[in-house]
């Protein structure tokens, strides 16, 4: 494999996706560990899991581990940064206040 490990994860895209490699074929683009289970899983390694990718010496990890969905960010970071933000104020009622 030229030093390198069979499963590759590649570093975040713009919009968070991330190419996954198998061998020497590309199975597709992630947006979330999830996804590289159930390609891997596609790909024939029934009895992979979120934890046997997180941990495996078979995968090698590009541009960031398993938290990293976005480009420069964590997961957890991507969370803070949702909750943080503010949520749309809802309409105002008529000016008399009776709500009609």
């Amino acid at each position: 494999m030229n030093g390198t490990q069979p499963i590759v994860i590649y570093p975040p895209a713009e919009d968070g996706g991330r190419r996954v490699r198998v061998n020497e074929r590309f199975v597709g683009l992630a947006y979330g560990l999830l996804d590289v289970v159930d390609f891997l899983r596609l790909a024939g390694l029934d009895d992979v899991d979120d934890a046997w990718v997180r941990q495996s010496e078979m995968v090698e990890w590009r541009g960031g581990g398993p938290e990293a969905w976005r480009r420069g960010r964590t997961d957890a970071s991507a969370g803070r940064e949702a909750a943080d933000a503010e949520l749309p104020s809802p309409p105002a009622g008529p000016p008399d206040g009776t709500g009609l």
